[in-house]
């Protein structure tokens, strides 16, 4: 028998299947542009028995990405979903089944893999990734992101960064960056995007790039001043829905079923009203339906582009073999099939991986209503609730002291006792916990 013959298998644990891994042998032993990898056995070892992956979401995204890796050769896989599965999920997110209907999608997709993948451990969690410390994220070797939330990814984002270690001088032990591999869809579109915490732009540099459809509207600007039909929509649900001397028809204390038409049809008669008091055209149930639900469009091939991207940086990331993403991809198929590869830059202001120092000019004679209806509204922010307090005073507060801090609103910047170059913290519920984005004032 020749010497090529008696050379050890590269993957020769095949779990009980001959040439279960020849693809894989196929991508990894072919040379090409890049270096070549100067020890793959030892890679593949790692990619089979150390690199554990955690996927965040087991949606449409997820199931994909779960798919992947499973038959990429990736062993040991979490993932974490709060949410069961409907009935409408059925026609994109494949590993789910009629009789899994009401089920946790993250145990449900766990399980699903686990008995038609042999030899691959997918440990569920059904809950939110905010009910685990830094400890258990600290398990993984990498992180991938199938959320359509913006909030979720950037909480993740921001735990990841806050990892990171840095010695006296400042330099940061890389081994204790954990790479976060985020994919997101829209519709015909799609990113996957590739963020080393500490070294490349992190899901927060990037926050002006999304869409401002994306944003909620401030308190003060739908409960006093509506202008488009959606102010009026979400003083429906937000306000009315329940003011009981509004909302006659559903007990105090009912929430909103997104999936009920009796509370749907509510809501739009109500948006509908309100717009005809402020001259406002455009109120729809397709329209109310849009708001209430934040619905996203979703198209199972869009979902396999994105995951098989992502996971494709998960393999080159676990054997080493070829050049990592730098750093976002972009898809678009609604005119054909169109790809366009760029570099994000880190911003120097973010809050999260930079020295979160904000300077935003205004005029001092300017209401502190139109300064938080500014920064609701503008798209570097993504904010949908901000709070700001300066030098230890609440200057106005959503939530529980909103009431007590909205006559602060008529009031100029100059009334409020503020000054040229002073900091105003701001707080929203779309930040990651305990982060205060400071934006330091400029008058002009």
């Amino acid at each position: 028998m020749s010497s090529a013959m008696q050379t050890e298998d590269p993957f020769d644990f095949d779990d009980g299947i001959p040439g279960r891994w020849n693809h894989l042998s196929k991508v990894l032993d072919r040379g090409g542009s890049q270096p070549d990898t100067p020890d793959n056995q030892a890679n593949r070892r790692n990619l089979r028995e150390k690199m554990r992956v955690l996927v965040i979401g087991a949606g449409g995204l997820g199931c994909e990405i779960l798919k992947n890796l499973a038959l990429s050769g990736f062993k040991n896989i979490d993932v974490i979903d709060m949410d069961t599965i409907d009935v409408s999920n059925l026609n994109r997110q494949f590993l789910f089944r009629a009789a899994d209907v009401g089920k946790s999608k993250a145990i449900v997709a766990a399980e699903f893999v686990n008995r038609r993948v042999p030899g691959v451990q997918v440990v569920p969690h059904f809950g939110k990734i905010q009910d685990f410390d830094e400890d258990f994220y600290r398990n993984f070797a990498l992180v991938i992101s199938g959320l359509d939330s913006i909030e979720a990814r950037r909480w993740i984002n921001a735990t990841l960064v806050s990892l990171i270690v840095k010695d006296p001088s400042g330099e940061i032990d890389t081994d204790t960056i954990i790479p976060f591999i985020d994919g997101g869809t829209e519709g015909f579109k799609g990113q996957a995007r590739l963020i080393i915490p500490g070294l490349s732009a992190c899901f927060e540099c990037t926050i002006p790039m999304f869409p401002a459809a994306n944003l909620k509207f401030p308190l003060c600007t739908i409960a006093d001043t509506p202008r488009v039909p959606e102010h009026c929509i979400q003083w429906a649900s937000e306000l009315a829905w329940g003011d009981p001397n509004v909302n006659k028809v559903f007990p105090r204390g009912t929430k909103i079923d997104n999936d009920n038409p009796d509370h749907m049809t509510w809501l739009f008669e109500a948006a509908k009203k309100r717009a005809e008091a402020h001259n406002i055209q455009g109120v729809t149930y397709k329209l109310t339906q849009g708001v209430v639900k934040n619905i996203i469009p979703a198209i199972a091939s869009t979902n396999a582009i994105i995951a098989a991207a992502c996971c494709n940086e998960a393999l080159k990331f676990a054997t080493n073999n070829g050049g990592n993403l730098n750093n976002y991809m972009m898809y678009n198929g609604l005119a054909g099939v169109y790809t366009y590869t760029f570099e994000v830059d880190r911003r120097e202001s973010c809050a999260v991986c930079g020295q979160n120092d904000v300077t935003y000019a205004i005029s001092p004679s300017e209401p502190l209503k139109e300064l938080v209806v500014r920064l609701a509204e503008d798209v570097r922010f993504q904010f949908k609730k901000p709070s700001l307090r300066c030098q230890g005073r609440n200057l106005y507060m959503q939530g529980l002291l909103e009431a007590t801090t909205r006559p602060n609103l008529d009031k100029s910047l100059q009334e409020l006792g503020l000054n040229n170059g002073d900091v105003i913290s701001i707080t929203d519920p779309s930040l990651p916990t305990n982060l205060a984005l400071l934006m330091r004032v400029k008058f002009e």
